[in-house]
């Protein structure tokens, strides 16, 4: 039985779906590599909403699919880009989204470190401002008892004047820090609005800056995620960190390199792509762990290529390629997404999404995903 699938061309192919899921299994905790996966959230898609108002959120779904990573293993960077802060989730949502996944993840014994940011400024913000907004996040996302992940501000990159700006700003922050934090550097392909960030749009000159930050608060943290998709400038910066400072790549075009490593070290990882990978990369880093790399690189390499679709330009549309894949694998019963934004990719991006996750053998009910695969071509005027 097959499936006719729109091409980039104005045309159709046939294909031909798997009828079983890739075996995978699950097992004893990581103990090479800390890894998590960033989550999204699961909109209600009952909610009589427009783009413009607070995200409503289906909150029994959102915590079933955290659940779902933790099974596998996968700690869970909650309330970061892919749960779309910035894009649909606003800080008021992000806050019920951190109280609730922290307990979801105290009471199953899963590990979550949960985005700090400022995005509960609205407009032109003074550097105090942007100072004093991140402190009230840090203060919420410590009393949750989850760790920390310092976030990229887009009030700070519209505030900072140059490099010194920012490291008073996170020199503050990291003192004030009860617990060791990851700092997130995220790249303006993920968002416009962070170009220029560390204080210059010279990637030389702004490496330079954020590593001056991690060698004055060595103590205050615990790694950094980078997320600039060039595994040349992870490699560089990775070799440059202070001892006992972690890399969790956030590389979603060159990960399995990057986690497997080299002579001279290796990545730990906090990767949106693992959101839809979750089962098959838990089931590749506990390969890795036995010392096998050419396993570990055959089971994860191969996603490459699904990864590059679903993160390709414009880049920070890939969280609308990860909902619709959770869709299809049944770990939602819609494809709707907060802010609308599940029309923010074309029909033959969403085919090519399903043709690939299939080939992986990443949904548990290949049928299910097959009919619902049908039932979007339907709405759109495909008839099979």
């Amino acid at each position: 039985m097959t499936i006719r699938l729109p091409d980039f061309k104005g045309g159709f192919r046939a294909y031909e779906p798997r009828t079983e899921p890739l075996a995978v299994t699950t097992g004893t905790p990581f103990t090479s590599r800390t890894v998590f996966s960033a989550a999204h959230v699961v909109a209600d898609p009952f909610a009589d909403t427009t783009p413009d108002s607070p995200a409503a959120v289906d909150w029994d779904a959102t915590l079933a699919f955290r659940r779902h990573l933790w099974s596998h293993g996968l700690g869970v960077a909650e309330a970061m880009d892919t749960a779309q802060r910035g894009m649909g989730l606003d800080w008021a949502g992000a806050a019920e989204l951190i109280h609730r996944s922290a307990a979801e993840a105290k009471a199953v014994g899963g590990l979550i470190a949960c985005g700090v940011g400022t995005d509960q400024l609205t407009g032109p913000a003074t550097l105090a401002e942007v100072r004093a907004a991140y402190e009230e996040q840090l203060a919420l996302v410590e009393e949750s008892g989850a760790q920390a992940i310092l976030m990229a501000s887009r009030a700070l990159a519209a505030a900072a004047q140059g490099p010194e700006d920012y490291l008073e700003v996170y020199g503050h922050l990291l003192r004030q820090a009860t617990e060791p934090v990851i700092l997130h550097w995220l790249g303006p392909m993920f968002d416009p609005a962070l170009e220029g960030y560390w204080g210059s749009s010279d990637l030389d000159a702004a490496t330079d800056t954020f590593l001056q930050v991690i060698a004055a608060h060595p103590d205050k943290v615990d790694g950094i995620k980078v997320s600039l998709l060039e595994a040349g400038r992870e490699i560089d910066i990775r070799r440059r960190l202070p001892q006992g400072v972690r890399c969790y790549t956030g590389d979603d075009f060159n990960y399995p390199e990057l986690i497997a490593g080299d002579e001279k070290g290796f990545s730990h990882a906090l990767l949106g792509i693992f959101d839809p990978l979750g089962p098959l990369a838990a089931e590749a880093v506990r390969v890795l762990d036995t010392g096998d790399v050419a396993g570990f690189r055959g089971l994860l390499d191969p996603t490459v290529e699904l990864s590059r679709h679903l993160f390709q330009a414009p880049t920070r549309f890939y969280k609308t390629g990860v909902v619709f894949l959770a869709w299809l694998a049944g770990h939602q019963s819609h494809f709707t997404m907060v802010g609308g934004l599940q029309s923010a990719r074309s029909l033959p991006h969403f085919a090519r999404a399903y043709e690939l996750a299939d080939g992986l053998g990443l949904f548990p009910d290949p049928k299910l995903a097959e009919e619902r695969m049908k039932n979007l071509l339907s709405v759109y005027g495909v008839n099979q």
